[in-house]
């Protein structure tokens, strides 16, 4: 199945409001290039706030579906497309989540993932704030195709994207907000930790023999430097576009799905899987403790 994917990589400000205006003015512009699906990048509502810890940012949140749910799943049905939102859930009193509402093409709201790998390094303090997923690995059967969607931190662990290539996902989505600390006076490093994020998802798309669309937000926002970069990777880890360091962009990338027969008859990883071998993969660390 052929479908166009949009990717939407901006910057954002301190209104949430603006923040929903442009992520919805540039979705148009994806559905009017062409766009089937179209991935915004993590919490694009406001400032990634996770670069402090302060309870004021906690009325940043709402309930999914919700208000924002709502506007999207119009906007959806307004444009026949697919939209993937990723936003800051309030669940009850006290308990949020960092989660991904994921809006069929007639508007419906066909459910959430809520990101399971939550990380707590410098200028992103993401335990203060999210509760780690509970709802499990998610797949979508929507209009344009089986759609897995995972989240930032969770696009360095193999597993999770083992698993939901094998739920059925035809695609991977990573709604996604990282970039360089604007402290860090070494370039090796800096050039490293960006290669190691685009290799790490690239190796994905290879060992599931899926394709990957990795959605980044650019702009300066307190020490953090966004490093945009979103990409389009085939089966084989090519990458099929590959978006600026500093600049908004929104691309549309035709992508056929059907490819993954091809590549996984030919580099058949699923069928030489040795699950009778996996049990200690579930260990925390192999050890005698």
């Amino acid at each position: 199945m052929k479908v166009n994917v949009g990717l939407v990589q901006m910057s954002c400000v301190a209104d949430v409001e603006t923040n929903i205006q442009k992520a919805m003015q540039k979705t148009r512009e994806a559905a009017e290039k062409g766009a089937n699906i179209v991935c915004l990048q993590e919490l694009f509502t406001s400032l990634y706030f996770c670069d402090v810890e302060d309870p004021e940012n906690f009325n940043l949140a709402e309930a999914i579906p919700g208000p924002t749910t709502q506007r999207f799943q119009d906007l959806a049905k307004e444009l026949g497309v697919v939209i993937i939102a990723s936003l800051f859930e309030k669940r009850a009193k006290g308990l949020y989540h960092n989660t991904t509402a994921v809006i069929d093409a007639d508007g419906s709201y066909l459910g959430k993932y809520r990101k399971m790998h939550i990380p707590d390094d410098p200028g992103y303090y993401e335990k203060y704030y999210f509760t780690p997923g509970d709802l499990g690995y998610k797949v979508w059967d929507t209009k344009f195709g089986k759609l897995g969607v995972l989240i930032c931190w969770d696009q360095w662990y193999p597993e999770a994207a083992r698993i939901t290539s094998l739920m059925g996902a035809e695609i991977l989505f990573y709604p996604t907000a990282i970039g360089w600390d604007t402290t860090e006076k070494s370039e090796i490093i800096n050039k490293e930790q960006y290669e190691a994020w685009q290799t790490i998802q690239r190796s994905h798309a290879v060992a599931n023999g899926v394709h990957v669309v990795s959605v980044n937000r650019v702009g300066r926002e307190a020490d953090q430097q966004f490093w945009g970069g979103s990409f389009v990777a085939n089966p084989h880890g090519r990458l099929l576009y590959l978006a600026s360091h500093d600049q908004e962009e929104v691309h549309v990338q035709e992508i056929d799905s059907e490819v993954t027969e091809y590549y996984r008859t030919t580099w058949p990883y699923f069928r030489d899987r040795r699950i009778d071998s996996y049990q200690p993969i579930t260990k925390r660390y192999i050890d005698e403790g």
